[in-house]
């Protein structure tokens, strides 16, 4: 039978490196795919999975054992995403542009082949989603994404983003409300 996380965190605490590298192994691709999400960077995603795991080692003495270190470390995740974001709007940069080494990791499967015209809208329609994306409160856009891309219960959401499932709900909600707003003309028929 595998050891739970929880065996693996008390392991950490005494000084065990495999033990936290066991952790490591499996939430990073998790952690991954939330940052990636956020940041709309597959570097900064990168940077925030590192800051992330670097931020739960060093706190691993606060963690309480009666959670789940998946929640916990997630919690992390998402605000390391959003220290990242806010920085950048401090420095009034926009996302570092995804270089062909940085690629969406989607968009290096290989494809049959769409039309011109079709990856022309898919561009678009991608600059307008991420431009939505980029207009959401922290709360509503971690909220969002915690739900709807990492597919978490509205519970779990709450307790990844420190708040009571019907705040999580909330977050959510105007989240959606606002980007189908926002998308709203790009779904319309072409007359």
């Amino acid at each position: 039978m595998e050891p739970t996380d929880r065996a693996f965190v008390a392991s950490a605490r005494t000084g065990d490196a495999e033990a936290f590298r066991v952790l490591v192994e499996r939430h990073s691709r998790a952690l991954f795919g939330l940052a990636y999400r956020m940041t709309g960077n597959e570097s900064d995603a990168e940077d925030v999975v590192q800051e992330s795991f670097l931020r739960a080692y060093r706190q691993l003495g606060k963690f309480d054992e009666r959670s789940s270190f998946g929640s916990w470390v997630y919690r992390i995740a998402v605000n390391c995403s959003l220290d990242l974001v806010r920085s950048r709007q401090r420095r009034s940069e926009a996302p570092r542009p995804a270089g062909p080494e940085m690629e969406d990791p989607i968009d290096a499967l290989p494809a049959t082949g769409p039309a011109p015209d079709r990856i022309a809208l898919g561009g678009e329609l991608r600059s307008l989603v991420a431009a939505a994306m980029a207009r959401l409160s922290d709360a509503e856009r971690s909220a969002f994404v915690l739900r709807h891309f990492e597919g978490m219960r509205i519970e779990e959401v709450g307790r990844a983003l420190g708040c009571q499932p019907g705040a999580a709900k909330h977050s959510v909600f105007r989240a959606v409300q606002k980007l189908r707003r926002a998308l709203e003309p790009a779904m319309s028929p072409v007359k």
